[in-house]
């Protein structure tokens, strides 16, 4: 499994947090996670290709 840590900053509080993204699989992946200091929930969408990250959008979970 291929894994890299992401920094950015959370879309409420904008604290600079980070997540623990999977590379393992092609295409884009949307989920949501909690802020690790605010607890609100982040909508993350990101793309792989090759392995490698070619996209990440963050921002608020309505």
């Amino acid at each position: 499994m291929e894994e890299i840590e992401k920094k950015f900053k959370c879309p409420y509080c904008l604290e600079k947090i980070s997540m623990i993204l999977d590379l393992s699989e092609n295409g884009t992946q949307t989920y949501i996670e909690d802020c690790e200091v605010c607890c609100r929930p982040i909508l993350v969408t990101f793309s792989v290709e090759g392995y490698r990250l070619i996209g990440f959008d963050r921002q608020r979970s309505s």
